[in-house]
């Protein structure tokens, strides 16, 4: 079996026991949801991929990344849906 060559690493443990790999990435013309954009915030988070590859493979804005990671600190996976921008959203 071929494996391809990458610089980092290709599974990271997650605090919680689960494993992220390259493989569990979305893919890079993704339809982002909730769950793909947690994804890729634990990816970046724990190592998988670095940030800037992250911001390059999906053509996010540092903006855009930044409000993914601060919705996740501050309530979890449901603020990143598209349906519970205004809920979560300070004022």
């Amino acid at each position: 079996m071929f494996v391809k060559k990458t610089e980092g690493p290709r599974i990271v443990n997650l605090p919680d026991g689960s494993i992220l790999t390259i493989a569990d990435l979305p893919p890079v013309d993704t339809r982002w949801v909730a769950s793909r954009k947690e994804i890729v915030v634990k990816a970046v988070a724990y190592g998988l991929i670095s940030r800037e590859e992250a911001l390059r493979r999906y053509a996010i804005s540092d903006e855009e990344f930044d409000s993914w990671c601060d919705a996740i600190t501050r309530h979890g996976r449901a603020a990143l849906k598209v349906t519970s921008l205004q809920r979560y959203r300070e004022k």
